[in-house]
């Protein structure tokens, strides 16, 4: 069955493997036969600094406006992203930071313990690279860069399941290697 799925890329440089992983993502999962939007975060104009938290809800850019109407569209987000000491790069949670807003992916209840979560519905995947190994970024840092997208802001707003697939060390890695990641980033689309 054909789904509709939102790739955001969360890395800055677009010749990075990230860049790969999303583009063979994409492209596998159109040849699925899956609708599919690619959200590039660099390539989008917006403030990414919160400025007063949720006491002033700053007004969204057009781009983020897009954004937010792709999610809502979107039965599966894909996020592709690197961990930088240890968590998300900056551009990509100053971006969750402007559009995961209360009213939009969850909404606060008086006497709730818990707010709604309002994006329910949908599934995601996260496509993690890292020079660290991942064994050692799992067992010995806690995985802090994916426990934040998949428990602290994707579960949080109701998107379940949520899975991951960590590709690395990507320093030092070999050509083969790389490409044993893109052909397995295809393989994930394709088994949608």
């Amino acid at each position: 069955m054909a789904k509709k799925i939102l790739v955001v890329l969360g890395h800055s440089a677009a010749n990075s493997l990230c860049a790969g992983l999303s583009d063979r993502y994409a492209q596998a999962a159109i040849e699925a036969g899956h609708k599919v939007r690619i959200l590039k975060l660099a390539d989008i104009d917006f403030e990414p600094i919160l400025h007063e938290g949720y006491q002033r809800i700053q007004a969204l850019e057009p781009d983020l406006q897009a954004a937010q109407e792709s999610i809502l569209w979107a039965e599966h987000l894909v996020f592709v992203y690197p961990i930088w000491w240890g968590s998300v790069p900056a551009l990509l949670k100053g971006f969750l930071d402007r559009i995961l807003l209360p009213g939009f992916a969850f909404k606060y209840r008086a006497g709730a313990a818990f707010p709604d979560k309002l994006l329910m519905g949908r599934t995601a995947q996260l496509l993690v690279t890292m020079d660290t190994p991942p064994w050692y970024f799992r067992w010995v840092y806690r995985m802090p860069g994916i426990v934040q997208m998949k428990k602290t802001t994707l579960e949080f707003c109701g998107f379940s399941p949520v899975k991951v697939a960590t590709f690395g060390p990507v320093m030092g890695s070999t050509e083969t290697q790389q490409q044993r990641w893109l052909v397995k980033a295809a393989t994930l689309a394709k088994a949608l």
